[in-house]
């Protein structure tokens, strides 16, 4: 099964979203996981999943949205959770690489999602930059599953996550010349610990670099990590959707 497990096929982001979506099932894209980074865009990746069986949710509010959140946000968050249609929590996070002003800020609204996740017993979706320590220490402290979004650090690292149950998420930037450090973490860790991600609209993967992200685009992360692993297209997407289909209720 071909999912996309991680993107934001959202209204912001889109000039017609539905089109979007509609473009990336007609390509073989079977699940997408829409996922919000405030209560807004969580509230619409929800409305979305219930317009087409092949869409999910996750919600959740991300590192780069903490400033002026409020008890009621992070309560309409658990309050959405309860859809049947989210299958996550997410995007949610720790970002020391823009900024560190406001880190007390992040670790409270990520420790606040985490609790929600716990409750609700949903795995995580986690966006970290720059912030590896403290990240690992409060998704271990929090006993969540799920996946490491956009996975950008060594093979050590991936191995601690992977290591607390995480899926590693490969995306567009395995397929970029200079991803060195992206490609050896694909060789050197199980085909049974990634997952594959576009972050759509964003980091499009050669050869439409540049250009703006859809789901559809997923055969071209497909073929590389195909090539890295010395398998086939067909065993990625077999097995990166037996991964994914094991942490989620898809």
């Amino acid at each position: 099964m071909l999912i996309d497990s991680h993107c934001h096929l959202l209204s912001s982001e889109y000039i017609d979203v539905n089109e979007e979506i509609k473009k990336a099932i007609a390509s073989g894209v079977e699940r997408i996981i829409i996922n919000g980074i405030d209560v807004k865009s969580s509230i619409e990746a929800v409305e979305l999943s219930k317009k087409y069986k092949e869409v999910y949710a996750a919600v959740g509010i991300g590192p780069e949205n903490v400033y002026d959140v409020t008890e009621s946000d992070v309560k309409k968050i658990e309050d959405i959770s309860l859809n049947e249609k989210v299958v996550a929590i997410g995007e949610i996070g720790l970002d020391y690489y823009w900024t560190k002003e406001n880190k007390d800020a992040q670790i409270k609204i990520l420790k606040s999602m985490l609790k929600i996740a716990k409750k609700r017993k949903l795995p995580v979706i986690v966006h970290n930059r720059e912030a590896t320590d403290d990240i690992y220490s409060y998704l271990k402290e929090y006993n969540v599953t799920g996946i490491m979004h956009c996975f950008s650090g060594s093979v050590e690292t991936a191995n601690r996550f992977i290591k607390l149950g995480f899926l590693i998420g490969i995306g567009g930037v395995v397929t970029f010349k200079n991803a060195k450090k992206v490609k050896d973490v694909v060789k050197n860790i199980p085909l049974e610990a990634i997952s594959l991600e576009t972050d759509s609209p964003y980091l499009t993967p050669e050869p439409y670099r540049g250009k703006k992200n859809n789901p559809d685009k997923l055969p071209f992360i497909v073929s590389e990590i195909a090539k890295l692993k010395g398998v086939t297209n067909a065993d990625v997407i077999k097995q990166t959707g037996t991964n994914v289909r094991s942490k989620f209720d898809l």
